[in-house]
């Protein structure tokens, strides 16, 4: 078949493809709803769902019935009028049979809705037991015997609860949660750990039912059951190899492989994000597709029957699921995958919309959770971009350019466009060089995902062989990775956008007006071609506007400033002339371009509050620019080295404990925590500094707290009494670890959280509730972008990069 004949078929969608997306859409947002309701709202929705589909089911049944009445009168009545009446009867029955047909699928649909309301009840009860909510809301310590199901990072790893024993009581149980515990080492999926753990609640419909945070390093009681081990080995031997490669190309190359992304730098992320290629990161339908694609071929030149090279596809379908893990993305993926394999081996047509339709109402209604993934939200709407959108998207182009270049350009920027207004919720901008990034990665990708996997199965038994392939592997991996560094360097690389819900609404009403203007025909296509012009200087207007107010508008006498750096923590102090940086931030690329807009050459104190990298990982930027360094007590060789580098660059590097005093422009600072003993290095020793205007002068106080804990906070307090502030630098990115009394005692103005994306929950509510009692305005570096702070006392002014969405 041609490349015209080809497109003309993906892009037919006949009125029976719409039935199942009806219903699984109907479904989706029911689960949606209902996952928030808790177990009891659920059960009530699902109950008026199901006397809704009653109700519909029973109209069209009526309706059905009146229609054929009517017609055996309308023929009798046709018989004695003539020929003329005749001729009405067929789009009479036309309508009939249509409104019946409205009815019926609105009765599945409802029914359907219904189906998984009452599955989100059952999965809410099973998340959280009503034994393992009265320990959750009362924040209480208990032992807890848990089961890794992900991996270990940053001191977080996703667990399975198996038991839990409080009182001399234990309860066996089987649900989800997230454990923190800084002296926890990496470890394969699948290990079975004890631990001493306070446990605190999760919202409804979260993954997991409780978070938990660890008093003491957790126990390894044994070695993972079944193949989790030899998974977690495939993994590791294959990050291992790529990790000998070269520069950006071995980082990004598991990921593209087998989804992990553990050797991902911060600053080639975001790159990715700016250049719009995540989800060549995210394993989900590019890769199952190529995986079952080379399983059937290679199959079908062995001879093998078709029901064997559907075993065989399927086989290696779930081994690859098993060996990525089943992300959302992932899960969306192989059900449509497996729903295919399965059409192939009836000998039934495969028609994309069905296939997916049938796939997000299967997910949904399994598990309902799902329907709030961001990852299972993108992935769902990226492959209707693909079969929706593409196909007339390139039959358009191809009036401009070969139509094989015309269905490249038009597979990245339907899923683009459909994807976008989601995006826009994650990160409030538009990424302008997304399609073309796109458009010269796509050859490299498949190469790469091939290679790499191919590499990772073949490394425990051969390992030369496994070594030379990923070498292959590096080089479309590398490609991929320098588009993504040049792409994100360009001017303009992302442009501004209205954040939240408004921003979504509108940028989803723009892409519609655009598609009506370039796919539409006559009249309304005209107009549409009108509309879309005028958005765009409207919208190119505005977002020059909106830069030129922001830089305007920026307070030039500001003394704090909190650096957008991800998920990591770097806070800028200034007071006439001087200048301090408290902590770096993970990435030293992201801490340099902070401190370039804010016109920083020099630091005369660099306050470094512990060595985990989400608060030193940017040091690099600095290194050679610093008077004199503050550090706490030191947590390993990794720490000694980064503080000789400092020394080495012309600092002085002073260990400090509580006490400590001195002074920066018109500020007085003081430590006020660790103390001299009696904390072992880490969060809970962090560098705690007390910032305040010397007598008459002006300036904000501030208290950062570092990644301090609420045992911490409140031993931190007991001794140090600290006052009123008017900021505080809100301790461990808005985790739950929290101490509310410290927050009421300050009473500071504004709580910068410095926070990126994250599988935390940071901040968390729990904190953000705090903050709220204690009137506190909390400003978010994630959605704020960089924060500064002016004025002084009752005068605080506050200027944000962006604007924060509404609650």
């Amino acid at each position: 078949m041609s490349a015209g004949g080809m497109l003309a078929e993906a892009g037919r969608v006949r009125r029976g493809d719409l039935r199942l997306p009806v219903i699984a859409g109907g479904a989706w947002l029911v689960a949606i709803v209902a996952t928030g309701l808790g177990a009891d709202g659920a059960v009530v929705l699902a109950g008026v769902l199901a006397v809704g589909a009653a109700a519909a089911l029973a109209a069209a049944v009526v309706a059905a019935v009146l229609a054929s009445r009517r017609e055996r009168a309308a023929d009798v009545a046709a018989g004695s009028l003539g020929t003329a009446r005749r001729t009405s009867l067929p789009a009479r029955r036309f309508v009939g049979g249509l409104a019946s047909a409205a009815l019926v699928l609105a009765a599945v649909t409802l029914g359907a809705g219904a189906l998984a309301a009452t599955t989100a009840s059952l999965a809410e009860r099973h998340r959280l037991p009503p034994q393992l909510a009265v320990i959750a809301d009362s924040e209480s310590t208990a032992r807890w015997t848990l089961e890794t199901s992900g991996a270990v990072s940053e001191g977080r790893v996703a667990v399975q609860v198996r038991s839990v024993e409080q009182r001399d009581a234990r309860i066996h149980l089987d649900t989800t949660a997230v454990l923190f515990a800084r002296d926890l080492d990496a470890v394969p999926r699948g290990t079975p750990l004890a631990v001493t753990a306070r446990a605190t609640s999760t919202e409804p419909g979260d993954d997991a039912a409780v978070l938990l945070f660890a008093r003491g390093s957790p126990e390894v009681l044994g070695a993972p059951a079944g193949g989790d081990e030899l998974l977690d080995g495939l993994r590791a031997g294959f990050r291992e190899s790529a990790a000998r490669m070269p520069g950006d190309g071995g980082r990004l190359l598991p990921g593209l492989a087998i989804g992990d992304t553990a050797e991902l730098d911060p600053g080639l992320d975001e790159a990715m994000k700016v250049a719009s290629l995540t989800h060549l990161t995210a394993v989900s339908g590019a890769n199952c597709a190529v995986v079952v694609a080379l399983v059937f071929g290679l199959l079908g030149l062995l001879g093998a029957s078709r029901l064997l090279r559907v075993i065989g596809s399927g086989i290696a379908l779930l081994g690859f699921v098993a060996l990525v893990t089943p992300e959302p993305s992932v899960v969306r993926a192989a059900v449509m995958a497996g729903i295919v394999l399965l059409s192939l081996a009836l000998g039934r047509p495969v028609r994309g919309l069905p296939v997916l339709g049938a796939a997000v109402l299967l997910l949904v209604v399994a598990q309902p959770a799902l329907a709030r993934s961001y990852g299972f939200v993108l992935s769902v709407l990226a492959t209707a971009g693909l079969l929706v959108l593409a196909p007339p998207l390139a039959r358009r182009l191809a009036r401009w350019m070969p139509r094989s270049l015309a269905l490249a350009v038009a597979v990245p920027l339907a899923a683009q466009l459909l994807c976008q207004p989601v995006l826009i919720l994650l990160q409030p901008e538009l990424p302008l060089y997304g399609v073309p990034a796109n458009l010269l990665t796509e050859p490299a990708a498949p190469i790469a995902t091939v290679l790499g996997l191919i590499a990772c199965l073949v490394l425990p038994f051969a390992p030369p062989l496994g070594d030379l392939l990923c070498a292959l592997a590096w080089v479309p991996s590398a490609w991929i990775a320098a588009i993504a560094r040049f792409a994100a360097s360009l001017p303009a690389a992302s442009l501004p956008w209205l954040p939240g819900t408004i921003g979504a609404i509108a940028v989803a009403v723009a892409i519609v007006v655009v598609l009506v203007a370039v796919l539409g025909r006559g009249r309304l296509r005209s107009a549409a071609a009108g509309l879309a012009v005028l958005a765009l200087v409207l919208a190119t207007a505005g977002v020059g506007g909106a830069a030129l107010a922001a830089r305007a508008g920026r307070p030039a006498d500001w003394s704090v400033a909190l650096c957008d750096v991800g998920q990591g923590d770097a806070t800028v102090l200034r007071s006439a002339g001087s200048v301090a940086l408290v902590d770096t931030g993970p990435d030293p690329e992201l801490l340099d371009h902070c401190l370039a807009d804010l016109g920083v050459d020099r630091l005369q104190l660099l306050v470094l509050t512990h060595y985990d990298l989400d608060h030193v990982g940017g040091a690099d930027a600095v290194i050679g620019r610093v008077d004199r360094v503050l550090v706490g007590p030191s947590d390993g060789a990794d720490a000694d080295r980064l503080d000789a580098r400092l020394r080495d660059a012309g600092a002085e590097v002073d260990q400090v404990e509580r006490g400590e005093r001195g002074g920066l422009g018109d500020l007085a600072w003081e430590v006020l925590w660790p103390p001299e003993r009696g904390v072992e290095p880490g969060n809970g020793a962090s560098v705690t500094l007390s910032v305040r205007p010397v007598d008459g002068a002006a300036g904000l106080s501030a208290l950062l707290l570092g990644d301090l804990g609420e045992v911490a906070q409140a031993r931190m307090s007991g001794v140090a009494h600290p006052g009123r502030y008017d900021v505080v630098k809100v301790a461990h990115h808005g985790s739950a670890d929290q101490d509310p009394d410290v927050y009421a005692r300050i009473r500071a103005r504004v709580g910068l959280i410095g926070v990126g994306e994250n599988d935390y929950g940071h901040p968390t509510s729990e904190l953000l509730g705090t903050l709220a009692d204690a009137g506190t305005l909390p400003l978010r570096s994630d959605q704020t972008g960089l924060v500064l702070l002016a004025g002084s006392g009752d005068h605080l002014r506050v200027w944000t990069q962006r604007a924060p969405p509404d609650d």
